[in-house]
């Protein structure tokens, strides 16, 4: 959790923004003007989205900021995303829109404990999904994403004893995949836990030809009647070009709006939460807005810096799953 302190030190950014600013044409302006590139994630509202450089899931977006020649990185996604920009370009300023915008499950891990919990098993190696913190990414070998998950794994020799953090339902996702015996974090996100399996079976009665994609870090029973499971670009790319015509979307809303412009003549239906409200949206990946990207584009803050005693262990995790990924063309 980000406290009071940490914004304090940061610089966090207060200032009404007047109604009659283009917000799209001052971004694209000081764009220009700083050399700036914009990466944001599929999770982010329509407006971010569509003023951005790069849209993408974690391993593209570490990929664009592993190769990006701009001189500022305005990362619009939650805060273990704009820590990954850093580390990859220790020389660059990194900024976010909001630095509150944190993550679950990241702070499902924490630190300490996750050290404890590695020490107890000192004969297997950790691979961390890139949704966690620098500090678990310097206590890891290897950092993987949905993307890329299951070929990390099955690249290691099948002897080699397996620590997989921080999501306990990504990481039994890739045991079923891959056969392996793997020794989960008890972590998960807090968005992908709250669909309705009873709600999602009603809304199968009602669009019978309707196909359920889910995002490998749903629990298994979702998994288990979804008809693709795959990372949010996999989702993306199969609802592109399957020839069903209605999708149920088990994930953050936010990537409906790249569906909706890639597949205008198709449907797609947000897979109800077990909760009385009607969405299923991030609140961390939320608080970044428009005028929030603006004002940090502005004043370049709040910025994102690395303790360095974590800059090379976590950079190497990092740079090993960025290796294994391109060796395999991924």
């Amino acid at each position: 959790m980000i406290t009071q302190n940490e914004l304090e030190r940061v610089g966090y950014v207060k200032e009404q923004v007047s109604a009659r600013l283009d917000l799209f044409e001052e971004i694209k302006r000081l764009k220009a003007e700083k050399n700036a590139i914009i990466l944001a994630h599929y999770y982010q509202d329509g407006d971010i989205q569509d003023i951005a450089d790069y849209i993408g899931d974690s391993l593209g977006l570490a990929q664009q900021a592993e190769k990006t020649k701009a001189d500022i990185i305005v990362f619009a996604g939650v805060h273990f995303m704009a820590e990954t920009a850093k580390l990859l370009n220790p020389n660059k300023k990194v900024v976010m829109p909001d630095f509150r915008a944190g993550c679950s499950l990241a702070d499902s891990c924490p630190p300490a404990d996750f050290k404890k919990f590695k020490d107890a098993h000192p004969d297997h190696i950790v691979i961390s999904y890139i949704n966690c913190t620098a500090a678990i990414k310097a206590l890891s070998d290897i950092i993987c994403t949905s993307s890329n998950a299951v070929q990390i794994v099955e690249s290691l020799p099948k002897d080699q004893k397996i620590i997989f953090a921080p999501d306990k339902n990504l990481g039994a996702y890739v045991a079923k995949k891959t056969g392996r015996d793997l020794v989960l974090w008890d972590g998960a996100c807090m968005v992908h836990e709250i669909f309705s399996l009873q709600k999602i079976a009603k809304l199968k009665v009602e669009h019978p030809d309707a196909l359920l994609l889910a995002h490998p870090e749903c629990e298994e029973p979702i998994l288990k009647i979804a008809d693709f499971v795959g990372s949010t670009t996999g989702i993306l790319k199969f609802a592109k070009e399957n020839s069903a015509k209605t999708f149920i979307v088990a994930t953050e809303s936010g990537i409906l709006h790249q569906m909706q412009k890639n597949c205008p003549e198709k449907t797609f239906i947000p897979a109800p939460p077990d909760n009385n409200c009607a969405c299923n949206d991030c609140p961390h990946m939320k608080l970044n807005t428009l005028e929030k990207v603006y004002l940090c584009m502005k004043h370049e803050l709040p910025e994102v810096n690395i303790d360095p005693q974590l800059q090379a262990p976590a950079l190497k995790s990092l740079k090993r799953m960025l290796e294994i990924s391109a060796s395999l063309g991924l």
